[in-house]
């Protein structure tokens, strides 16, 4: 199992816009063959930076997420509410 690490950072406004795309997305995402589980979490410092935390069964899952036309829908959504690049990170528990 792998565990994947999104750094997100949004406007004020756009962080509203964020949640509320993650919320309608969330079930669709959870759905994906491979993904175990995924959460939102908030920065306790910065009210406009974001990270999912999602669990895959493997790289290859994550992968065909990836390749997936749920991935590309969501993320077309999200790239033009970005205010900073984001940072990703598959990491696995040691």
């Amino acid at each position: 199992m792998i565990k994947r690490i999104v750094k997100m950072e949004f406007s004020p406004k756009d962080s509203k816009i964020f949640i509320n795309i993650f919320n309608d997305n969330k079930k669709n995402i959870l759905n994906f063959e491979g993904c175990k589980s995924i959460i939102l979490l908030q920065d306790i410092n910065n009210d406009n930076i974001f990270f999912t935390y999602s669990f895959w069964k493997s790289e290859y899952s994550l992968k065909k997420y990836k390749e997936s036309e749920t991935f590309k829908v969501i993320w077309q959504k999200l790239k033009a509410l970005f205010s900073n690049k984001p940072l990703a990170w598959s990491v696995k528990e040691i």
